[in-house]
């Protein structure tokens, strides 16, 4: 019934005409240029407000947007500009070189002077993530939440001991095949897979060692078992997202709706694309134009 009534209403034609949309227009995304090689264009955030662990209570987060490889620095609070900086150098630029650009939010470390002054010195661009809109470092903020989810699933009953287990986290999304690239960071980066467990299944004469090794694999397999359905979770959302399309603030839907369901949403004939997300209809109808207007001074 619910869906019926859903239906009706969505179906409605003088609703779809009448009534003013309560949402902002949907603009057209702007993808970040795609790098060339690893370690070129970073994303860097803070995961903050965790738990104390070993006088951890907060994480530097640091992604390759080219191979999606991941490094996780514990800090015992947030850092200013220039320890943020010194951060980078002595654990991301050591190993991997300087890079080109870095993408963030404004956080107070990454709009100081400091920070764009020392990067500006080394070259490198610094882009600052737009106001309210975490999706331009969408990288970064959906790494956190997978870090996140593995924080609050395997630690959630031993909350102060996260810091110990940080460096499996790491090589488990390392470890993780991306689907955008088909390949694992560890062989975009690396150009192989490294073994996950190397070390022969033989116990140790040392039972410290045995210890160590037991509680490691079962840690790594937790690890692995959340990120792998994490991955299924966020694949089996995209298959069921509507592909929906916005003409002049009326929803127009291209799947689920027929040719003639299709015009109560977008009444008028389509001429032609101006633009991405404006076209120009027929002339003579007076309601399209005007939407049109108004989408154009949007635009703008």
């Amino acid at each position: 019934m619910p869906s019926d009534v859903r239906r009706c209403v969505q179906g409605c034609r003088d609703c779809a005409m009448s009534k003013s949309p309560r949402h902002l227009p949907s603009g057209k995304l702007l993808p970040l240029p795609v790098p060339n090689h690893p370690w070129s264009h970073l994303g860097v955030d803070f995961i903050t407000d965790l738990p104390v662990s070993k006088y951890y209570t907060c994480i530097f987060v640091v992604v390759d947007r080219f191979s999606k490889s991941c490094h996780l620095i514990p800090l015992k609070g947030l850092p200013t500009a220039m320890e943020t900086a010194e951060l980078m150098f002595n654990h991301i630029f050591r190993y991997f070189g300087i890079p080109e650009d870095i993408v963030s939010n404004r956080g107070p470390q990454f709009i100081s002077r400091v920070w764009k002054a020392f990067f500006s010195r080394l070259g490198v661009a610094v882009s600052l993530s737009s106001g309210y809109h975490p999706q331009t470092n969408g990288q970064t903020e959906r790494k956190i939440q997978e870090i996140g989810r593995y924080l609050r699933t395997f630690c959630h009953g031993h909350q102060d001991s996260w810091s110990q287990y940080l460096g499996w986290a790491e090589y488990a999304q390392n470890s993780l095949r991306q689907p955008s690239t088909g390949l694992t960071p560890f062989q975009c980066v690396l150009g192989y897979q490294p073994s996950l467990f190397p070390w022969s299944g033989e116990p140790s004469n040392v039972p410290v060692v045995n210890y160590w090794f037991q509680e490691s694999e079962r840690i790594w397999d937790s690890v692995h078992h959340q990120l792998q359905r994490a991955l299924r979770r966020r694949q089996k959302a995209r298959r069921q997202r509507c592909n929906e399309q916005y003409l002049f603030g009326l929803k127009q839907r291209t799947e689920k709706e027929s040719e003639e369901e299709r015009e109560r949403y977008c009444p008028g004939s389509v001429l032609g694309g101006v633009t991405g997300v404006v076209v120009d209809l027929a002339e003579g109808d007076e309601h399209a134009d005007t939407h049109g207007e108004n989408t154009r001074d949007e635009e703008t």
